[in-house]
């Protein structure tokens, strides 16, 4: 079992950066599938990005080359970069964990633990 807690959300211009953090407690997230996802008013969940238990990353094409996730086995945190932000990566951001491997990373249906969500919104 694990507990998240997501922070780093904020306001910032078109083309700025942030860094989300989600720090877990419990269980190691190492051997954890982790992803985030972000959510709009009016539309579904949607997967950001997702970091294998074996390391392999799988991103969503329109954040691709944008946003970079990784973690810190030590530290039990997960991060999500975000560069050269747009007004349409608004939304809250959220993030997950699943102890079992799945068949779609990016689709949320088998994440069981997932953070607090923390608000991005970008604009001028």
């Amino acid at each position: 079992q694990v507990h998240l807690v997501d922070s780093g959300g904020a306001s910032v211009q078109p083309g700025g950066s942030l860094r989300l953090t989600c720090v877990a407690s419990g269980d190691t997230i190492d051997t954890y599938w982790m992803a985030w996802f972000r959510q709009t008013p009016g539309r579904d969940r949607e997967g950001i990005a997702c970091l294998r238990a074996g390391g392999r990353i799988t991103t969503e094409p329109s954040v691709r080359g944008r946003f970079t996730i990784s973690k810190d086995v030590i530290t039990n945190t997960l991060f999500l970069q975000m560069d050269r932000l747009k007004s349409e990566d608004s939304g809250m951001y959220y993030c997950a964990a699943s102890q079992f491997e799945l068949a779609d990373c990016l689709f949320d249906i088998g994440y069981r633990y997932w953070g607090q969500g923390t608000q991005v919104t970008v604009s001028q």
